[in-house]
């Protein structure tokens, strides 16, 4: 479920910014259409922005929505994780030391060769 919702809160998440991109500005910048027309004999200039500006407007609460119940759905975890903040107060895990293995007997150490003897000159 919140894959399926994440996937939509991204969705819009880039409907938003296209959205945003497409209006017109004050100064007339990125906006569709660069004169008196807009898109021709397709829509006005004024209808072009007024929808533009309502389905911007529908997108950001939709995505304000998908917001807050991602929020919610993080904080009802079944796990409850704890908070780092939490984790200050706690006494770090003393370390000990490794203990080695007793040493083994003289019987199962192999034995180790002895370096041949060189008689030293008369």
């Amino acid at each position: 479920m919140s894959t399926v919702l994440l996937v939509i809160h991204l969705i819009l998440a880039l409907a938003i910014i296209g959205l945003v991109l497409l209006q017109r500005s004050e100064g007339g910048g990125l906006g569709i259409g660069g004169g008196n027309g807009g898109l021709g004999s397709f829509a006005s200039v004024q209808s072009t922005a007024g929808a533009l500006t309502r389905i911007t407007g529908i997108c950001a609460a939709l995505f304000f929505c998908t917001s807050l119940i991602l929020g919610i759905m993080a904080g009802n975890t079944a796990g409850k994780t704890t908070n780092v903040l939490d984790l200050v107060d706690q006494q770090p895990a003393a370390i000990e030391k490794a203990v080695d293995a007793k040493p083994a007997d003289e019987a199962t150490k192999p034995e180790t060769p002895k370096a041949p003897q060189v008689p030293v000159g008369d």
